[in-house]
This record gives structure tokens, sequence and C-alpha cells, in this order.
């Protein structure tokens, strides 16, 4: 009996060690994807390309996903999680209302800069990643219309102004991800991104 049960935590170890393994082998894989694809764009590389570039084989490619498309759409997931993350912990370092919305509304602008204008109209012109985009945009909206909300009940914001301000940034982050904002501006999403924080901030400041 304690020989079987030692077995079978040492299978479940291994197992364990195995999932770990590849899982950070399966995140690697999208971390290169994820360059590729930002620097380049995705509409025109074949798998075969993506194998010579990663110097991997196909079975190992197909590990991120079991198709060329779900492949796009999981490194496209990826760089939208891998931002988040990323601005949610510089946000946790920030009490200040102004601050956080500044640095959060900047954050989306340093990762949207990140994309290249062939990954910018390949993820918007492909109905899989605009719904992605799409999603991501209104879970923005979403995070700093909470942002200006508690700015609001700390006095830190005009409270007749927040409500109007949390409809405008959804409406200014729709226009950049639908794309007719950054046509009207010449911006790029991510410098529009970053203005729409220091105009918001500036707009619901407290006057003396």
């Amino acid at each position: 009996m304690a020989s079987s049960a030692l077995t079978a935590n040492g299978a479940r170890r291994e197992s364990r060690a195995r999932r770990r393994a590849d899982d950070e082998r399966r995140t690697e894989l999208l971390n290169q994807l994820e360059d590729v694809f930002l620097a380049e764009g995705f509409s025109s590389i074949t798998i075969d390309e993506l194998c010579r570039r990663l110097r991997c084989s196909k079975s190992t490619l197909y590990s991120v996903a079991d198709s060329r498309e779900q492949i796009i759409q999981a490194v496209t997931r990826h760089f939208f999680a891998r931002a988040t993350a990323a601005i949610e912990a510089e946000l946790a370092e920030e009490s200040d209302p102004a601050q956080q919305i500044i640095k959060y509304l900047s954050g989306v602008g340093r990762a949207m800069s990140r994309n290249s204008m062939n990954f910018y109209q390949d993820m918007v012109s492909y109905q899989p990643t605009a719904e992605i985009y799409r999603l991501n945009s209104d879970a923005a909206a979403r995070r700093v219309r909470g942002l200006i909300e508690s700015g609001a009940k700390q006095g830190r914001f005009r409270e007749a102004d927040a409500a109007l301000a949390a409809q405008a940034i959804a409406l200014l982050i729709d226009g950049v991800q639908s794309g007719g904002l950054l046509e009207s501006t010449g911006l790029s999403a991510g410098e529009a991104f970053t203005e729409l924080g220091e105009l918001l901030i500036n707009g619901l400041a407290v006057r003396p």
C-alpha cells in the first residue's frame, strides 16, 4: 500500500512538472509570436514561415492552438492580457485617482504603440480579432469609468461632470477602436490613448 501511494504521488508530481513545462513553453511561444505579429501583422504570414522564424516544428507551434486562425486569436488575446496585467500592476502602486487615470490610459497607449500599422489593420479587418479588440476596448472604458466614479466620490473630480466624462471616454475609446478618431486626428491608437488621459484629467479637475 505504501509503495503504491509513493508511486502515485511520484506520478502526480511528474504530471504537474510536465504541465508546468508545457505551460511555460506555450507562454514562450506566445511571446515570440506576439513580437512577430505586432511588428509585421499576421494576414500574410504562413505556418511554415512561423516555424522557420521560431525554429520549431509544426506540432510544437500547434501546441499554442489547433489552427492558424486559432493561433492568431490566441496571440491577440495574449497581447491584451499581458498589457492589462502590466497596467494594473502599475495602478496598484498609485492611490491618486487622477494619476491612476493618466497611468491607465498612458499604459494602454504604450501597449497600442507596440502595434505596427500592419498589425493594427489586420486586427481590425479580421472579425475574430476585431471582436477581441472591441471587448478589450469596452473593458477599458468600464475601467476608466470606475476610476472616474471613485475620484468623484473622493471629491477629487467634479461630481456633475463625472457621468458626462465617463460617457465621453466610452465614445472616444470606441472612436479609437473603430478607427474613426484616428482618421480624423491623424494620431496612432497609442498616441490617442495617451492624449485622452491628459484631456480627461484637465477637464475633470476641481477648480478653486
